[in-house]
C-alpha cells in the first residue's frame, strides 16, 4: 500500500493514500468545487436492496456514459446471482438444495463464497455468512423480529464450518439440514470494487463506485485527495470523522442502515454469530483498505466484535484501518490513525477515544 502521511487539522495522523465514495445512508463525501462539471459523470439507481451510484471523470462524456452504464449492469448481474430476495438466484438455489446434495456454482460464486469462509476463519467466527438462519426472520420494515424460540430453534444452524466447498468440482453442499447462506455482508464490497475494474478498462482515471456503505475510489480527485466524512450515526447530518482519501476502499456497518426500536432497544440487521441477536456495543465501524470486498466483511466483522477485539484484529492487517464509534458515541481508532503530540506522530496510547463533540478529523 502506498503510504503518505498527512497532518489534519484537529491533530490526527493518517498513513493512508485511501478512498471512499458517497452514500446515503452512511457516507457524506466532501469535494471540491468542479472546473469543469459537464465533464464529471454521474448517476445513483435502487438496487441491491440500496443505492448504487457511479460518478467519474471523462473527457469523452460519450465513453464516459458508456462506461457508467456498464457499471450497473454488471451490479445488476451480480444482484442476480447472489440476491436471497430473488427465487431465481443462484443463492437461492443453493440454500433450497445444497442441504440435500451438491450444488453446482460456478467458478465466481465458489470463490466468494471461499472468500467468506476464510474470513470467517480469520475473525474467530465474527464473520460468518449463514446468519441468514435467523436474519430471515427479520422484517425492518414491518418492525418486525423473530420471538426468542424461533432464535433459540435457529441459532444452532449458523455455523460457517457446515458449508462445504468442492473447489474440483465447483459446488457447495451443507452439512446440516437448517443451514442457510447470505452475502449481504460481501457482496455490495464485491460489487463496487468490479465496478472499478470496470472504470479502468474504460480508461477512467478518477471515479467513485458506492454501493449503500461500501465505496471505492479510482484514483484521486484531480491533483485532491477525496474529502470522506463518516456520519454520526445518531444525527445523518453531522458528521464525526473526516479523511482525505485516494484510491483504495472504505466500508461503514452501522447500526442505523436497518433497523427499527422496540421499548428502548434498536433492532439492526447485524446479527451476533454466537447470539442470533443484533450485535450490541457499537453504534458504526469503518474499514478502509485496498480491496472492497475485504474492508465490507472486516467492517461488519469489526462492529460485531466489538472495539476492542475489532482493532485489534485490524492491528495484525497491515493494509487495513479502522475508526469505531461505539454505544456512547465514543470515537475510537486503529493504530495506523494516531494523535500527534508537538507536530509529531503520537504512537502511545492505542485505542484512545474521541468525543463526537470533538471536531473529528479535518483538513
Amino acid at each position: 500500500m502506498k503510504s503518505l502521511s498527512r497532518s489534519l487539522s484537529n491533530g490526527h495522523y493518517a498513513k493512508h493514500n485511501s478512498a471512499l465514495g458517497p452514500t446515503l445512508a452512511t457516507l457524506l463525501l466532501f469535494s471540491a468545487p468542479q472546473h469543469a462539471a459537464a465533464e464529471w459523470l454521474g448517476d445513483a439507481r435502487p438496487m441491491m436492496g440500496t443505492e448504487v451510484s457511479v460518478n467519474l471523470w471523462s473527457e469523452d462524456p460519450a465513453a464516459g456514459q458508456l462506461a457508467l452504464e456498464d457499471v450497473f449492469a454488471e451490479a445488476v448481474r451480480i444482484d442476480h446471482l447472489m440476491s436471497t430476495y430473488r427465487d431465481d438466484s443462484a443463492i437461492s438455489k443453493i440454500n433450497r438444495l445444497a442441504a440435500e446434495s451438491a450444488v453446482a456454482t460456478g467458478d465466481e460464486l465458489l470463490q466468494l463464497i471461499q472468500r467468506s469462509l476464510d474470513i470467517s476463519v480469520l475473525t474467530k467466527g465474527a464473520f460468518d455468512i449463514t446468519y441468514d438462519s435467523i436474519g430471515q426472520h427479520y422484517d425492518f420494515r414491518a418492525g418486525q423480529r423473530p420471538d426468542e424460540k424461533t432464535v433459540q430453534s435457529e441459532l444452532k444452524n449458523i455455523d460457517y464450518r457446515n458449508v462445504q466447498l468442492d473447489q474440483l468440482a465447483g459446488s457447495v453442499r451443507f452439512l446440516k439440514v437448517g443451514t442457510r447462506i447470505n452475502l449481504g455482508g460481501i457482496a455490495k464490497g464485491y460489487v463496487v470494487e468490479r465496478g472499478v475494474e470496470i472504470l479502468r478498462r474504460h480508461g477512467v482515471q478518477h471515479g467513485i463506485v458506492t454501493a449503500g456503505g461500501d465505496s471505492r475510489l479510482l484514483g484521486d480527485r484531480r491533483g485532491r485527495p477525496w474529502m470522506v466524512g463518516v456520519r454520526d450515526p445518531r444525527n445523518d447530518s453531522q458528521v464525526a470523522v473526516t479523511l482525505p482519501l485516494q484510491d483504495e476502499a472504505i466500508s461503514t456497518s452501522g447500526d442505523y442502515e436497518r433497523f427499527f426500536d422496540e421499548d428502548g432497544i434498536r433492532y439492526h440487521h447485524i446479527i451476533q454469530p454466537s447470539t442470533g441477536e443484533p450485535a450490541s456495543g457499537v453504534r458504526s465501524a469503518t474499514v478502509i483498505g485496498p480491496d472492497a470486498v475485504m474492508t465490507d466483511a472486516l467492517s461488519t466483522s469489526v462492529f460485531v466484535m466489538g472495539v476492542d477485539r475489532g482493532l485489534r484484529l485490524i492491528s495484525t492487517l497491515p493494509d487495513y484501518e479502522s475508526v469505531v464509534i461505539d454505544a456512547n458515541g465514543q470515537v475510537y481508532f486503529s493504530d495506523g490513525l494516531q494523535q500527534p503530540t508537538n507536530g509529531s506522530p503520537d504512537r502511545g496510547e492505542e485505542n484512545s477515544p474521541m468525543s463526537l463533540k470533538d471536531d473529528g478529523f479535518s483538513l
